[in-house]
């Protein structure tokens, strides 16, 4: 269609910073919008990002700027009624009557907001769109080419929040080898993108072991195991509290252990004197229980606030037993509130902490015992064992 392809080159004259493709032709075209933008990489190459919405999914892919006058037509021709593009001053409107005849309407308008740079470039995400990476593939986060489901989006960034996390921690040092335990795995395919992320990305010899109290996701995850060829990671079933491990451990990581569950998991990693720790709690009830204020009772006098403040300082009695115990340790924010409430995460390392900076730590957390009646099973178990 000449007058399609006279349009099309009637508006690249101009730098397009945004298009959008709607109104289908037929019922049989895939996609009910396709969207066009103009962005930047952290090199400063300009690119277009693509998205092809469908009814329930949005699909994505990367063209370069010289590309896009053939990927306007194809997809335009035949296809659609109705195409609007934006450069920084025009605006055009592309419209396609019933008998084929095309109507290109142009106006000047300042559309520079549409066009922010600093915003238009890539996060560089350690896990990258294009990568194959089966455990995302079977989570349904990437598709069989590599690409973000759009309604994945959040799940893809909260899943390289947590591997950066730990990468911040994995490149203060050169490991060549390493022995992880992954408490409380259940099915989830964030162990599995771990091993991903340890061998094929950092090149780290690593050997793996999730371990969970259901049988039947102990055998599901050692058969997706071998599926993958993840030789070296395997899945044990048993419980925290008195998990026996004889050799070395390097890391150990806990994610949403319920309640005490994950002061059983710290007090492993610290009996094993593991270099790294990474702990996101869940469900932290204890303190709830045992709440009694002294002189703060404001705090206990209204439900929600007391169940609020238990978790809060529950953590924060943990990040300083860990402190008191020899760990350099942070509480950080692991997902944004808005997308789920259990959003710290515990990063501890193996660290010279002074005897003030410990001796302080502990001071702090028999104060809070003291206010509000506590009984950390954390700490009851380090003086059992006089670790603390």
């Amino acid at each position: 269609m000449e007058d399609l392809k006279n349009a099309i080159c009637e508006m690249l004259k101009e730098e397009i910073i945004k298009i959008v493709i709607s109104n289908k032709a037929n019922k049989e075209v895939e996609y009910n919008k396709i969207s066009f933008l103009l962005k930047e990489n952290n090199k400063g190459k300009k690119y277009y990002q693509i998205e092809k919405f469908t009814d329930k999914q949005v699909f994505h892919e990367n063209i370069e700027v010289n590309q896009l006058e053939k990927a306007l037509f194809d997809i335009v021709n035949d296809n659609y009624k109705q195409l609007s593009a934006w450069s920084n001053e025009t605006s055009f409107d592309l419209k396609i009557s019933k008998k084929g005849k095309v109507f290109l309407g142009k106006k000047k308008s300042n559309n520079s907001n549409l066009s922010n740079k600093s915003h238009n470039k890539e996060k560089n995400y350690i896990l990258k769109e294009g990568m194959i990476i089966e455990p995302l593939i079977d989570l349904g986060i990437f598709t069989k080419e590599g690409k973000v489901i759009n309604s994945k989006y959040d799940k893809y960034k909260q899943i390289n929040r947590f591997i950066e996390i730990i990468d911040d921690e994995i490149k203060k040092n050169d490991y060549k080898e390493l022995t992880i335990l992954d408490f409380g795995c259940g099915k989830s395919y964030l162990t599995f993108v771990l091993y991903y992320y340890f061998v094929e990305i950092k090149h780290i010899n690593v050997k793996m072991i999730g371990l969970d109290l259901k049988a039947d996701v102990i055998k599901k995850c050692n058969e997706i195991a071998k599926r993958y060829k993840y030789d070296n990671l395997h899945f044990e079933l048993g419980d925290i509290n008195g998990y026996k491990y004889e050799n070395n451990v390097d890391m150990v990581i806990t994610l949403h252990a319920c309640d005490t569950a994950t002061d059983y998991a710290l007090y492993n990693a610290i009996k094993w004197n593991a270099k790294m720790i990474f702990s996101v709690p869940c469900c932290q009830h204890e303190f709830n229980h045992q709440m009694e204020a002294n002189t703060l009772s404001i705090l206990t006098k209204y439900g929600i606030i007391q169940e609020r403040m238990a978790a809060l300082m529950t953590d924060a009695v943990r990040g300083n037993l860990l402190e008191a115990v020899g760990y350099k340790t942070q509480l950080l924010e692991f997902i944004d509130i808005a997308h789920s409430p259990k959003n710290i995460l515990i990063r501890a390392s193996k660290s010279k902490v002074s005897k003030e900076k410990k001796e302080k730590a502990l001071k702090e957390v028999d104060s809070l015992i003291s206010e509000f009646n506590f009984n950390p099973t954390l700490l009851n178990l380090l003086k059992r064992d006089n670790l603390i």
